[in-house]
């Protein structure tokens, strides 16, 4: 499993590319235009689908909306969905598997969440004209980006975010800081002032790919919350009446949902599976979660958000990727050189595509619920 969780995007694509080929899936690519990785290279969304042209029922999978966290997520595409034949198995006469790799490939590249713009593209999917404003996280927004830093502190900054977390309380805190804020450009989980490139072409591939289906059984791969090497599915959607609990027969008791107050998410705004809703409309069900693997305890992985955001208002964007600093971002998103949360994460993502791919096969045409 360590050879499927190469050390950069570049290789990590071309690992994908490879079992897609050799899968016999069809390819569509998309070049981020005006930007480079680290190393010089493009940078790409790509697409690779199994099954009949129109298929009723399909099985999608995105990685990378969350850059870095494409670690993983790209790593279960092409070790588990491609290269263990899963995804090839599935598709057939009325089925169809779709991956999306790479949806954020320049935070991918350069070790971030947020994309070339310090957009968060898991807040992206808002209507922008009228965004869903986040006054909690205008009062901590200056604490976690602290506006005079002439050098990143660590100890300071841990003092300083103990605080918040001691006034407000641990959940309040996650909320006000992860919904998703639209005032702030330079701040955390920012959704951004229009539509970006990810999102575009992500809401092509949904009208072009994903829209005629009559099911959609859609997972967008994650790390970072929960309890390490758990992979909790958070329902996502979709829009129908019986969307919650047809998503509860396909995951079991342990679907959780952030509006619940069950997950380890607290609620969102703006996340990917909007698109995918927006585009079947009322014509194809929606059965949506976020597959989140877990990491390090919630304050680690807010102090490598902060340490990044610093280092990239501070240092050129190939500078910054080779701080020691990025050590913690990858241990808070992709701390792969541990055995054991590698193997978790496989027999976790089997299990999960597996329960996808068996409620797809067991729903019936028409059938809402």
């Amino acid at each position: 499993m360590a050879d499927t969780f190469p050390p950069d995007y570049s290789r990590a694509r071309a690992a994908f590319l490879g079992a897609a080929e050799e899968a016999g899936a069809r390819l569509r690519t998309f070049a981020l235009p005006g930007h480079l990785g680290p190393d010089g290279g493009e940078l790409y969304v790509d697409t690779a689908y199994l099954g009949p042209p129109s298929a009723a029922k399909l099985l999608v999978t995105v990685s990378g909306t969350h850059g870095v966290e494409g670690f993983c997520g790209s790593a279960l595409q092409t070790g588990v969905l491609l290269g263990e034949g899963v995804a090839r198995a599935a598709a057939g006469a009325g089925t169809g598997v779709l991956l999306v790799h790479s949806l954020n490939p320049y935070g991918f590249a350069h070790l971030r969440r947020v994309n070339e713009d310090n957009v968060d593209l898991n807040r992206n999917f808002v209507d922008h004209a009228a965004p869903p404003h986040n006054d909690a996280y205008d009062a901590v927004h200056r604490t976690l980006v602290p506006p005079d830093a002439a050098a990143f502190d660590p100890g300071a900054l841990v003092t300083a975010l103990t605080a918040l977390r001691e006034r407000l309380g641990p959940r309040h805190l996650q909320e006000a800081v992860t919904r998703g804020q639209y005032r702030h450009p330079d701040g955390l989980f920012y959704g951004g002032h229009a539509p970006s490139w990810s999102r575009r072409v992500f809401e092509t591939v949904v009208a072009e790919q994903i829209a005629g289906a009559a099911h959609v059984g859609y997972i967008d791969l994650h790390t970072g919350l929960g309890e390490r090497g758990a992979g909790e599915p958070i329902f996502r959607g979709g829009r129908d009446a019986g969307a919650r609990e047809r998503a509860h027969r396909w995951y079991g008791d342990a679907l959780t949902a952030s509006e619940e107050g069950t997950s380890s998410s607290t609620p969102i705004v703006g996340n990917t599976a909007t698109a995918v809703a927006d585009g079947l409309g009322a014509s194809g069900l929606l059965t949506a979660i976020t597959l989140e693997f877990g990491t390090r305890p919630g304050p680690e992985v807010l102090l490598a958000l902060c340490a990044d955001t610093w280092l990239h208002r501070h240092l050129p964007p190939a500078e910054a990727v080779r701080s020691g600093l990025k050590d913690l971002v990858r241990a808070a998103f992709c701390p792969a050189e541990d055995a054991r949360w590698r193997e978790q994460v496989f027999r976790r993502a089997r299990e999960v595509f597996a329960q996808a791919l068996t409620g797809l096969a067991d729903a019936k045409p028409g059938d809402p619920a």
